[in-house]
C-alpha cells in the first residue's frame, strides 16, 4: 500500500486544502452560532465539491493548481464568524 506521503505534491496539497476548508470548530449552543456554522460548512463544502467535480471531469489538466487556489480563496472568503464551543475540563460547554 502506498503511503500518502508517497503521493505527488499536487495530491497532498489538494488533500491538505480540503482538510483546511472543512476543519472548522464546533459552534456554541447558541442558535445563531449553529446556523452560522451550518452556512459556513455549506459554502466551504460547495467549493470542495466543485473542485473535485472539475478534477474528475478534467483529470490532471494544466489548470489543476487553479483548483487548489479556488478552494483556498473560497475558504478565505468564508471565515469562522461564530463563537466556537469551549469545552470545560469537567465536560460540557464553558
Amino acid at each position: 500500500m502506498t503511503r500518502l506521503t508517497d503521493c505527488s505534491g499536487y495530491i497532498t496539497t489538494l488533500l491538505t486544502v480540503i482538510v483546511e476548508a472543512l476543519d472548522v470548530p464546533l459552534p456554541s449552543n447558541d442558535d445563531a452560532d449553529e446556523a452560522a456554522h451550518y452556512a459556513l460548512l455549506q459554502e466551504r463544502s460547495a467549493a470542495v465539491r466543485i473542485a473535485l467535480e472539475t478534477l474528475l471531469e478534467h483529470p490532471f489538466t494544466e489548470a489543476s493548481g487553479v483548483l487548489i487556489d479556488f478552494i483556498r480563496e473560497r475558504t478565505a472568503r468564508y471565515p469562522v464568524t461564530y463563537t466556537p464551543f469551549v469545552f470545560r475540563e469537567t465536560g460540557g460547554e464553558a
